[in-house]
């Protein structure tokens, strides 16, 4: 595959007073098409500063980029504004969902942003919400939705205008384990059967091996890369086990329930919303084992 996202010699600084301080160091990297890329790295080693000069939100101090053949390097401001329109879809790390709105709406606006015309545009946000599993939330505001719920929409307003990159900035930060797993699937589906090429900002070691490739960034600069699904076996074994696993776990969670309402033990409201809940994670779960192969 072609490489598709090019960055050599990034450099950041930033200027606090009189101090200046560098986060990035003359970084460089290369993504090819359709991957799905972890950046690990510690706090302050550059990662979001990074997903920012890619989304065409901040510009470098210096160095080559390129992002899906545009060259952010040398981009007029309009050019940047549809960069970001069009081109890279951001999830970001506070959501930046407008409280205001309805979910159907905070997947809306991008595209009113784009002058997509109105019938385009109700097909495109039903559609994406009924892929994010969130067919019956579309009149919902933000805080009337889980923490999951809130970043499938936020998902989905990064698809909006069919971006060819989405730049997920810990995407699964602010989540309990299970809700984090189920949110990686998505990205999982968004890189996989859409098409899109992925690159995720994440602390978190379990989910940035089932990437394609793990960038390690520190202080400033690529310190390391790793190729989880061709160098290391094991790592695409664990996958495997950690899928299987979910699936057993998230069984077991719907005999509990089951009997729990045979009892008369749960309200049949808390039952309904548990249970539809559950076969949401276990339908994810299950595809992603047939992707796997299984």
């Amino acid at each position: 595959m072609a490489e598709y996202i090019e960055v050599n010699e990034l450099v950041k600084v930033f200027k606090m007073g009189s101090v200046e301080v560098q986060a990035l160091r003359g970084l460089s990297m290369k993504v090819e098409q359709g991957e799905m890329v972890a950046i690990v790295g510690a706090s302050g080693s550059g990662k979001t500063t990074l997903l920012n000069i890619l989304g065409g939100i901040m510009r470098a101090t210096a160095g080559m980029t390129v992002v899906a053949e545009h060259d952010v390097t040398n981009a007029t401001p309009g050019d940047l504004g549809r960069l970001r329109r069009d081109v890279v879809g951001h999830v970001f790390q506070e959501l930046n969902l407008i409280p205001t709105l309805t979910a159907y709406e905070n997947v809306e606006l991008p595209m009113l942003a784009a002058k997509t015309k109105g019938s385009d545009r109700k097909k495109r946000v039903v559609e994406l919400l009924e892929t994010m599993e969130l067919g019956d939330r579309m009149k919902h505001k933000p805080d009337e939705l889980s923490g999951g719920q809130r970043q499938r929409v936020a998902i989905a307003s990064a698809l909006a205008n069919n971006p060819d990159v989405i730049l997920a900035d810990e995407p699964t930060g602010d989540l309990d384990s299970e809700t984090g797993a189920v949110i990686v699937e998505f990205l999982h589906k968004v890189n996989k059967e859409m098409g899109k090429t992925v690159l995720m900002v994440t602390h978190d070691a379990s989910i940035a091996r089932q990437c394609d490739r793990i960038y390690r960034i520190q202080d400033g600069r690529i310190r390391s890369v790793q190729e989880p699904s061709i160098d290391d076996e094991s790592t695409s074994k664990t996958r495997v086990d950690i899928v299987q696993d979910r699936i057993k776990e998230i069984k077991s969670d719907i005999s509990k329930i089951d009997h729990s309402v045979s009892e008369g033990t749960i309200e049949l409201s808390e039952f309904a919303n548990r249970r539809v809940e559950l076969e949401l994670r276990l339908k994810l779960f299950e595809e992603e084992l047939h992707r796997l192969g299984l």
